[in-house]
């Protein structure tokens, strides 16, 4: 599976004072090996300022939310792009995660996503069903749901996304949690490395 690079740019992202706050702290994810998945502001206990990251291999523990926090709450500190008092919450996408990559719908083909579009694709802006092909431009859905008329692939262009969001399903859960221990495995095997070269 392809995995992002650091600071692969991503096809969805935010606007107004999310996409500020994304701008602000994007550039200090990417330092550390981050990849920003979503930047939301939201009102609950108060203020939340929710941070969706994780590492360009896909894996994210509770040691990697507490630095990506200390990192940013500085940065935004200094540039203060919110004006009332809020709560930084730092987290992993989750298995049923928001797709905001093109290595998104590589790393996830063979799976179910729901997505919306900006502007009419086949006459709909909303889908659902399976990711059966990716390519530069966009990625082949076949539905799990026709209906009469339609087609039952549909090929969607990226740059008409307005959201993505994987469903969760137990191939889902099975493919996430093999890959998150075969990313882990390789980190153990690199840190061997780097010990044995000392």
């Amino acid at each position: 599976m392809p995995q992002p690079g650091p600071g692969e740019a991503r096809i969805i992202t935010e606007t107004g004072l999310d996409r500020r706050i994304a701008d602000i702290i994007e550039p200090v994810l990417v330092a550390m090996d981050f990849n920003l998945v979503r930047v939301r502001m939201m009102n609950q206990n108060g203020l939340t300022l929710q941070i969706m990251a994780e590492r360009t291999d896909g894996t994210m523990t509770v040691e990697d939310c507490e630095a990506v926090s200390m990192a940013v709450s500085p940065v935004l500190d200094v540039e203060d792009p919110v004006d009332k008092a809020y709560h930084l919450e730092v987290s992993s996408p989750g298995i049923d995660r928001p797709m905001v990559r093109k290595s998104d719908f590589t790393r996830w083909n063979g799976h179910l996503v729901k997505c919306e579009t900006s502007i009419l694709v086949d006459n709909r802006k909303r889908f659902r069903g399976k990711i059966t092909a990716v390519n530069e431009d966009g990625f082949t859905l076949e539905r799990d749901q026709v209906a009469y008329g339609e087609e039952p692939r549909v090929v969607i262009p990226f740059n008409t996304l307005a959201e993505a969001k994987l469903i969760l399903t137990d191939d889902l859960i099975r493919d996430a949690l093999r890959a998150d221990k075969l990313a882990k495995a390789q980190a153990a095997n690199q840190n061997d490395e780097d010990d044995s070269e000392e």
